[in-house]
């Protein structure tokens, strides 16, 4: 082998760092007895050179090769006690993964030789695996992170105005006819200019991309001919994965963050520090296990060969351990400062809080981020809840998080459906969820508002199918969430019924309408809008085809519900009454009788406490008063709206509703009855005390224009029920 050069270098920053002459090459491993730097050829397929790290400095192994430059495919050979029985699976002859390494070359070609055991012996301690995995592993790349960001500044879309569309960047592009078929699948892709009008059109603030850290697809996938497509099975926490590069550079991902910023959209990861891609104790020894298992993973402590599986993937990260939290920061840092990314989505975030056993809110991860200077200032959403016990955790992160709000999903599934008893947890999930976060100080933003995203059925599924129909995923259709809050609106799946197609797309409207009319930041799920379908898919996980990629050929249906997304995303953009940065008060804010919200029951008059408990009360009235929100701009003045009337009626028999007066005379403009073909058709105006037939299973927003600032304030006395 070639003998290179190697100075000691620095322990800092971990990983492999180019400073312009040479690379400075760092590892962290607690327990090991010897760290090699094994250096490959251009192709990753011979092993050039293998040099011992010369320094220990901290518990971290490094060293300087003043020879090496940006290209060099490289991997690690840790030495240290195989002893699983004490938590310890060091094995020199598998080639790891660097933590910190900035991309990745290649992917695990299975075989039996990634396991640090032979498998197929009952004990993996007693089967000690000798043979080199090299030649089936991705390998390390040392990278150049100069790139020419220009004047690229974070659009910083300020939380109550943000509406996040939720994508995939394959499935978002691969069937894109607008887009170049090269750069179909592909960050270049996603940044194109037909995507981004798309977006632009729908009124979107930011991308949420399923998960871009380089990820591993799972032996169990590939002998059945799948994929992880989803992605949530990281292995390099720095590394963008490049299978979704066309140029095979990560300068790629960089333009793409840099397009999507000029057209004012920002960019939110999904990312997986919760677990990683090498599974159970019986999993294969990639990067993490080989350098350090017991620093990295949480162990049982009666036991140390298993893990503690707070995620259902086989693994947890330590959080508990300084250099695990370090790693993770290290990460977010990188994502932030090097790459201009806006904010993170934290899958499984309850998992990261776990010390012990419970979840902490205010643990070590939490505390170090509130501090830190750099992520604290982005946007940061928690999943939150985990598979652990006391795992559901919505509405009990700190500060300065937002959650993705599962209640409000189980609560506006379970409405249209038809459900009895929901109306006052519905005014709930309409109105911010202040049960949620009020008391912890958080504002109506904190509830990321969402029925639909990847985990689960379309939108356009969910009205479709009562139950999963996962058999593509080869598990017999038992994977997947068995308790959906769909209804099928009377037949099971595909259908050329009128009656029931009419429906369908009405309870799509329905719900779509709810969403955005909600307090709170609305989250689109990709293709929801081109009423996209997965066949009733529920867990599309490993599906990489035409379930997940979206159909850009759109029927005349599909148009027609295109252009009632967008206009109701336009309303909402339009009237600040729609994303209030504060809670509603319920009561007279302003002057001595406004208030600037009311509950109507179908008298027009406001409901009771009896009412809000009838177990057979499927139909409410809102009205919100857009002179009266309390608010003010950037530079002290006072935000007013129209007035606006929500009419919401889940029973399946039309309602009369009675048009409330508010001691005005003025008509009533009716915007959007969702019970028209459209959805955007209207009847013109209704005068204040007649009555609105409110249809079967439909929603009606009119509104009421606010009186110009000449009678505004004598008005205001008298602007009451």
């Amino acid at each position: 082998m070639q003998k290179l050069a190697v100075w000691p270098g620095k322990p800092y920053p971990l990983g492999a760092t180019w400073d312009g002459q040479g690379v400075n090459f760092a590892l962290f491993s607690e327990h090991a007895d010897k760290v090699e730097l094994c250096l490959f050829d251009t192709q990753g397929r011979r092993e050039v050179t293998r040099v011992a790290l010369p320094e220990r400095t901290d518990q971290v192994w490094h060293g300087y090769l003043p020879e090496a430059r940006p290209g060099q495919l490289y991997g690690y050979r840790v030495y240290g006690p195989y002893a699983p029985e004490r938590g310890h699976r060091f094995n020199p002859h598998k080639l790891l993964i660097d933590p910190y390494a900035k991309a990745l070359a290649g992917r695990v070609n299975w075989s039996d030789v990634q396991y640090g055991y032979k498998v197929g012996h009952r004990r993996e301690d007693l089967s000690f695996d000798r043979r080199d995995s090299a030649t089936g592993m991705p390998k390390s790349q040392v990278i150049d992170p100069a790139f020419t960001w220009g004047g690229d500044r974070p659009p910083s879309v300020p939380w109550h105005e943000t509406v996040i569309y939720e994508a995939h960047v394959k499935g978002l592009t691969q069937l894109h006819p607008e887009v170049a078929p090269h750069l179909r699948g592909t960050y270049a892709g996603l940044a194109s200019a037909p995507v981004i009008q798309h977006l632009q059109r729908l009124g979107v603030t930011a991308v949420e991309l399923l998960p871009v850290h380089a990820f591993v697809d799972d032996r169990f996938l590939v002998t059945r001919g799948l994929t992880n497509y989803w992605g949530y099975n990281s292995i390099g926490f720095l590394a963008p994965d490049l299978r979704y590069s066309a140029s095979g550079s990560i300068k790629e991902f960089k333009t793409m963050v840099k397009t999507l910023h000029a057209h004012g959209i920002e960019v939110i990861l999904d990312v997986v520090y919760n677990h990683t891609a090498e599974g159970n104790h019986m999993g294969p020894t990639l990067s993490f296990r080989g350098i350090d298992n017991a620093a990295y993973y949480r162990l049982t402590p009666e036991d140390p060969r298993y893990y503690m599986d707070y995620t259902g993937c086989g693994n947890t990260l330590n959080m508990m351990h300084p250099r695990v939290l370090q790693l993770i920061m290290d990460s977010l840092r990188y994502w932030i400062t090097e790459m201009h990314v806006d904010g993170f989505r934290f899958d499984l975030a309850s998992a990261l809080a776990r010390e012990l056993h419970a979840v902490d809110k205010l643990g070590a991860f939490f505390d170090i981020i509130h501090q830190d200077p750099v992520i604290s200032q982005v946007k940061l959403i928690a999943e939150p809840w985990d598979l652990g016990e006391g795992g559901y955790q919505v509405g009990n992160f700190p500060v300065g998080w937002t959650e993705w709000n599962g209640k409000y999903r189980d609560a506006v599934r379970a409405f249209w459906k038809g459900d009895g008893g929901l109306i006052g947890e519905l005014a709930y999930r309409l109105t911010g969820s202040s049960d949620l976060y009020s008391m912890s100080s958080r504002l109506p933003y904190a509830s990321i508002n969402f029925v639909t995203c990847h985990d689960g059925f379309s939108l356009r599924d969910l009205v479709s199918y009562n139950h999963k129909h996962n058999l593509a995923n080869g598990e017999d259709n038992r994977d997947g969430e068995s308790h959906n809050q769909s209804w099928n609106c009377g037949v099971e799946g595909p259908t050329d019924a009128p009656d029931i197609l009419a429906l369908r797309a009405r309870q799509m409207r329905n719900i779509m309408a709810t969403l955005l009319f909600s307090q709170g930041v609305p989250m689109l799920r990709a293709g929801d809008e081109l009423s996209h379908t997965q066949k009733g898919n529920n867990n599309s996980y490993c599906q990489d085809n035409a379930i997940n990629w979206l159909d850009w050929k759109l029927s005349r249906e599909q148009t027609d519900f295109l252009k009632f997304v967008r206009r109701i995303l336009n309303l909402r953009s339009e009237h600040p009454i729609f994303h209030r940065r504060k809670y509603f008060a319920g009561r007279p804010i302003r002057g001595e009788s406004i208030v600037d919200i009311a509950w109507l029951n179908p008298d027009g008059v406001e409901m009771t406490d009896e009412e809000w408990h009838q177990h057979f009360a499927r139909c409410l009235g809102v009205y919100l008063a857009g002179c009266a929100m309390d608010e003010v701009d950037e530079r002290g003045r006072s935000i007013l709206d129209d007035g606006f009337l929500l009419l919401i009626n889940a029973h399946h028999e039309a309602i009369p509703f009675t048009l409330p007066e508010f001691n005005r005379a003025d008509p009533w403009l009716c915007l959007l009855d969702t019970s028209c073909d459209s959805g955007l058709s209207s009847d013109g105006s209704y005068a204040s005390g007649t009555e609105y037939p409110v249809q079967g299973r439909s929603l009606v927003l009119l509104m009421r224009p606010r009186l110009t600032e000449q009678t505004e304030a004598g008005a205001a006395a008298t602007d009451t029920l």
